[in-house]
Formats: structure tokens, sequence, C-alpha cells
């Protein structure tokens, strides 16, 4: 059976995106994303799935172990976030005065937290606040979290769906040590990569100039400082299209040019969500 690894614990959004990718996997938890990526990266035959970025809140912050780690995109994954409170079996909203959870899902569901007078405390996962919760076993005490916490916990869902905007969605990458990529046909993909540039005025200006000669849509463009440097810099880039794409291939071929280090991360179908 082939090993799903998430960071968090059982419960957690990660948890729920595995489970929707491939349920009869054996789904791992870690406490790391850096653990994470560590156990791929030595056992060929896993996979990870990572949070990667909010429609909300922005970027979950695993740049740099990508850069790291260099694993191979296999797939996207939409996660629809959907928040809930969740507490002790018998607890009414009056009864709570503390909310648990991680700072983004705090954050997403503000509004309701404010309105109730509840007091935020900050803990560094969903499901794991959802655990302390049912350890804890004291009313005045609740989580934000999913659903599949509630279950997994034994919680009762005080109130479904709590967050400020509704149709909130969480990027996730699924990610393993082997190069695969699907054949250049008909669908809509997405060709994912680093690179950093040498040295020299206007680089990156120059280097994006092939994209748009080609007229190949960059979809995402993102820099990073190197490990304990602020004057060398990554990027982090996702186009649309095949890197068979001809168009693709001499874009890229164009940015090479200019670069010191250029790596393919990976060639995926994008997900269907995108063209809604």
């Amino acid at each position: 059976m082939s090993k799903i690894y998430f960071q968090g614990t059982f419960g957690a959004y990660s948890h729920l995106a595995a489970l929707s990718i491939d349920p009869k996997s054996d789904i791992v938890p870690c406490k790391t994303f850096d653990e994470c990526f560590l156990n791929a990266s030595k056992d060929s035959t896993s996979k990870i799935i990572i949070p990667e970025s909010n429609r909300i809140t922005g970027n979950i912050g695993i740049e740099y172990l990508i850069f790291k780690y260099r694993l191979n995109i296999y797939s996207e994954y939409f996660q629809k976030i959907e928040h809930n409170l969740l507490a002790i079996p018998g607890t009414k909203i009056s009864d709570i005065k503390n909310v648990y959870s991680h700072s983004q899902a705090l954050s997403q569901c503000s509004n309701f937290i404010k309105s109730n007078n509840l007091i935020e405390h900050v803990r560094a996962d969903t499901a794991g606040s959802a655990e302390m919760v049912s350890r804890t076993n004291k009313k005045e005490n609740a989580a934000i979290a999913s659903s599949l916490s509630a279950k997994t916990y034994k919680l009762d869902l005080i109130k479904k769906n709590i967050e400020n905007e509704k149709g909130n969605l969480t990027r996730f990458l699924i990610m393993g040590k082997n190069i695969l990529q699907p054949e250049f046909g008909s669908k809509k993909y997405i060709t994912s990569f680093l690179f950093k540039l040498k040295s020299k005025p206007a680089a990156l200006y120059q280097s994006l100039g092939g994209f748009a000669i080609n007229g190949v849509n960059l979809t995402k463009l993102q820099s990073y400082p190197e490990k304990n440097s602020f004057d060398s810099y990554f990027f982090l880039c996702d186009l649309d299209g095949h890197i068979e794409d001809s168009k693709v291939k001499k874009s890229l071929e164009e940015l090479g040019l200019h670069c010191e280090d250029f790596h393919v991360l990976g060639v995926f179908e994008a997900d269907k969500i995108r063209e809604k």
C-alpha cells in the first residue's frame, strides 16, 4: 500500500484532501512540513500532500522546502475550506469563552469570533486544536476545524461554516521523488519550475521576454531569498501549457540563457476547478 504523508494530525484539512485523492492509501501524519518532504525524498513509493496557497490568505510558506528538496509535482488539488466551531458534546455557544485554532483559520472566522466575544488562542494547527479541546473536556473551550476533526475527536458541530467568506479554497500539491508527467495532449496543463538568475542588471526583465514573444501565460511568479542571503533570489513559476508544447519549450530555452540554476518541478493537468 502506498503512503501519503501530510503535515498535522488526523482530521486536518490536509488529511481531508488526502482522503479525497486516494482513500485507499496509507495516510500518515507528520509533525512538520520538513518531515513530510524528508520522508518522501527517502521513499520513492510514497507521496506527500502539501498546502501551497489559500485563496483568501495567500501563500502558506513552503517554498523554501520546494527549493530544498525539489520533489516532482504530480498534480494539484483544490480543497474547499469550511470552518466549523467544535466543542465537547452538550455544549452551547453561550458556554464557550475560548476558541483555539491555526492563525489562518482564526483570521478567516474573525467576524463570527468577534460577534460572539470569544477569546482567540493561536495553535499550530486546526485538528490539533480539536484534539486538545476533546482532551481538556471543558465546555468553555472550542476549536475551529473541519467536520472530519469533529468525527475524529468525538466533538459536536456547534456551528457549521463560520468562515467570513464562502467558497474559500486551499490549493494542495501532490509531490514525490519519482519523475512522472502526462503525455502532451489536448487537455489543459501546468508546467511548474524554479530558477535562479545570473547576477546582472535587468536580468528578470530580460529573462521573461521569451514568454511574451511566444504568447505563454505565466500564472505564478514568486521570488524568495536563498538561505542566509538577501541579495540572491530564486523564483518559483507556473505557466499554462505542457513542456513539450513548442511555444513553452522556446520560452524556457530563452529563460535558460539567463539562469545559473533551472529545475522543472513538474508537468501536470490543471485542476478542473480552474475552468469555473
